[in-house]
């Protein structure tokens, strides 16, 4: 049974544990009562399942149920149901309970609705006991599927982080919000932006994880206008629902709330920031409540870069340890406990090969750099160039401009003011280098400088005089050379005097390139 997509990809954790003996044929269905079920029907069919109605699914008997979420009609199953939580445990209070370990959720009529309920850790048992006594009897602590691959995949770091594109110390900083009015997105919906905009590009990547039920609730569409300046700022926001799993194994560090990605990825030994720790929604005896209560939290009007920068220097893996444990209580064992039950329920024979689970797939998405930028450039008495950037959205508030800089953008929708600003623009490969910056330097009377690579990835940058200078070799260091130029021209050197060979270091990385006049 899927509720919502949440609820779907705890599922399918799990069920790679049956679907590989061919005795056994597995059928989704949609109770249809989550007010999040928007985008779960196109879910599934991504995933290439077969799918029957709800009123079929009540009205045929099967050998096992299998349910990631509580709500609906689950007592109308004529079914043994397993109930798997759907993320690190239980914690959320929703009505006057936590959800899942109180009778409202679990019994109908006087009768206890599964037939066995999966907690993730024994703590959870003793919660179930006092919230729902008849319910105990049925409760199986089996570990947390979830959590035992990304300890399986923790190993394979630098793997996700190469797949990621992350180098040269880069950090990565993972923003997760989970859904309500007291979730990140939803007390402080210009974070993501606001933190790009103060952490320096070539230091920092920033990949936002938000619950699906936020972009359930509005549109993917909607969701993504909402977005829309936080992804020019670099922000990545992955389609995939899952991608938060891999990226909390690269992670540097976690910007989060009360969900349970920010709880995993502590888990996982990443340092954590708190922008929003509402106590009052979680159960006060719950895991997550203690780690709201002990970590650090945002201060939204202090200084971000700081904030993230001390929050990665000063951390200590296992500050948090006595908490994490609680997340459960059956490490890298919850594979055999649950297809063990799965198949008891079933009555069938289990296989007698080992139950096993697959590392995390690589992520497939690249960190986004924004294409415009605002560009700082310090000459040292050495000649070396150091080259610090910051997303053109800086520009929102003129007073937090960088002092010195000047801005760059690029030719792929840039705003129309950054047009009327820009200082140098930098096009995308094509034939015709010459007359492209001649025309477009024209067309953008405030420009100082045009830069361009050509298809065979040899750069050329030309200014009003009609000089035009070449350059091969890393495409960074080729783009980082015309804000170093910018910088030049806007002190009254003359393009043509910086051919030869420089040096650029951009954070903590030194690139050289040899800049000579174009003669084609």
């Amino acid at each position: 049974m899927t509720h919502n997509v949440t609820a779907a990809t705890r599922l399918f954790d799990t069920l790679p544990l049956l679907a590989c003996d061919p005795r056994i044929r597995i059928v989704f269905t949609r109770t249809g009562s989550s007010a999040f079920d928007s985008g779960t029907a196109e879910f599934l069919a991504r995933h290439g399942v077969e799918s029957i109605p709800w009123a079929e699914a009540v009205r045929r008997e099967f050998d096992l149920a299998i349910s990631a979420s509580y709500g609906g009609d689950l007592h109308e199953l004529r079914s043994p149901l397993i109930v798997v939580p759907h993320g690190m445990g239980y914690n959320k209070i929703l009505g006057n309970s936590a959800f899942g370990l109180s009778a409202e959720w679990l019994m109908h009529d006087g009768a206890v609705i599964p037939s066995a309920i999966v907690l993730s850790h024994a703590e959870q048992r003793e919660r179930l006991r006092s919230a729902c006594p008849p319910a105990e009897p049925k409760a199986v602590v089996a570990g947390d599927i979830c959590f035992d691959r990304l300890r399986a995949s923790h190993g394979l770091r630098p793997s996700y982080r190469r797949a990621f594109g992350l180098s040269g110390g880069r950090k990565l900083v993972v923003i997760s919000s989970t859904w309500g009015p007291h979730a990140l997105l939803d007390t402080a919906p210009d974070l993501p932006l606001r933190l790009a905009e103060q952490l320096p590009v070539d230091e920092f990547a920033l990949l936002l994880a938000p619950h699906p039920n936020i972009v359930a609730g509005h549109s993917s569409w909607q969701f993504g206008e909402l977005l829309a300046a936080a992804k020019r700022a670099g922000v990545t926001v992955p389609d995939d629902v899952d991608a938060w799993r891999a990226a909390i194994v690269a992670a540097d560090l976690v910007v989060g709330d009360h969900g349970s990605v920010s709880f995993y990825s502590t888990a996982l030994g990443n340092p954590l920031i708190l922008a929003s720790a509402p106590t009052h929604t979680v159960d006060p005896n719950s895991p997550v409540a203690q780690l709201l209560a002990t970590a650090p939290v945002l201060d939204p009007h202090g200084d971000l870069h700081r904030q993230v920068r001390d929050a990665i220097a000063t951390h200590d893996p296992n500050h948090y340890s006595a908490i994490t444990a609680l997340t459960t209580s059956e490490p890298d064992a919850s594979p055999a406990i649950l297809r063990t039950l799965m198949y008891r329920t079933l009555e069938l024979t289990e296989p007698t090969e080992p139950a096993e689970l697959s590392a995390l797939p690589l992520p497939t998405v690249t960190l986004t750099v924004p294409e415009s930028y605002l560009a700082v450039v310090r000459v040292d008495a050495e000649g070396v160039a150091h080259l610090t950037r910051f997303p053109a959205e800086r520009l929102r508030a003129p007073d937090s401009t960088p002092r010195g800089a000047h801005l760059v953008i690029g030719v792929t929708e840039p705003r129309r003011r950054w047009l009327q600003l820009a200082d140098v623009v930098v096009g995308v490969s094509g034939p015709g280098p010459r007359r492209w910056i001649t025309d477009t330097l024209a067309g953008l009377p405030g420009l100082l400088l045009a830069a361009t690579p050509t298809e065979s990835g040899r750069w050329w940058f030309g200014d009003r005089s009609g000089t035009m200078l070449s350059a091969s070799g890393d495409a960074r260091a080729c783009r980082s050379f015309a804000s170093i130029a910018c910088h030049h021209l806007s002190r009254g050197k003359r393009l043509a005097e910086l051919g030869g060979e420089w040096r650029i270091d951009c954070a903590g990385r030194t690139y050289s390139l040899v800049v000579a006049p174009s003669t084609v």
